[in-house]
């Protein structure tokens, strides 16, 4: 699985069941993905 953080946003390329796991594993720290986006984009 490949992530790509950008400013725009962040892309997950891989299968389903991979994108999910990520999903499940960030969603124990952020609450929402856009909340996941801005701590990305504040930390560049």
């Amino acid at each position: 699985m490949k992530m790509y953080i950008h400013e725009q946003g962040i892309t997950l390329v891989g299968k389903a069941w991979e994108i999910v796991q990520k999903l499940k594993e960030y969603n124990k720290e952020y609450g929402l993905v856009t909340n996941w986006v801005q701590d990305v984009s504040q930390k560049k």
